[in-house]
């Protein structure tokens, strides 16, 4: 009897180690996640960032935050993407590098703009497979026949900045 007892006892313990060492693996795996997905959220950050600069009409500021968009882009460290990013982003990479440096390397907002039409549409290839930490609104300006990303609803168009703020709508709704 004593020995049954103590073999119920042993095998009760196993199950509780068992399960504590997979309530912790669970829980390193879903850190690991969001490691992962932080690394394209700050692409995603660097890239609201020139859209803001560029609503400002500030083309000193929009080439400053192109750069930043540069070196959070090259900071991505591809072997710790997902599947589906990592494909995504091989698509776009060298899109999004080469946009954000023709941004940076000017002060002419009428080119900095027409340059972001291409960075946005190669911004939103990326976020449709990854998905933003925040929810994500896709606009649309008829005017520049172009779309872009925003965090905001409220349509801001780095297009044509104060002189048609609103011009535009939210298309789509990306979360």
């Amino acid at each position: 009897m004593k020995k049954s007892i103590s073999t119920i006892i042993a095998i009760i313990a196993l199950l509780f180690n068992t399960n504590n060492i997979q309530a912790t693996t669970i829980k390193i795996e879903t850190t690991t996640e969001d490691v992962d997905s932080s690394q394209l959220q700050s692409v995603y950050n660097a890239y609201f960032t020139v859209k803001d600069a560029l609503i400002k009409s500030d083309s000193k500021l929009t080439s400053a935050k192109a750069a930043a968009l540069l070196t959070a882009i090259s900071a991505v460290k591809m072997d710790k993407l997902k599947s589906d990013e990592h494909t995504a982003w091989m698509k776009v990479m060298k899109k999004l590098t080469a946009d954000a440096k023709s941004i940076s390397a000017t002060t002419d907002l009428k080119k900095q703009r027409e340059t972001f039409k291409s960075l946005s549409k190669n911004t939103y290839e990326l976020i449709k497979v990854s998905k933003s930490s925040e929810v994500v609104y896709k606009q649309y300006c008829p005017m520049a026949d172009a779309d872009w990303l925003s965090k905001e609803k409220a349509v801001k168009n780095p297009y044509y900045g104060s002189s048609m703020l609103t011009c535009g709508n939210v298309v789509e709704t990306i979360k």
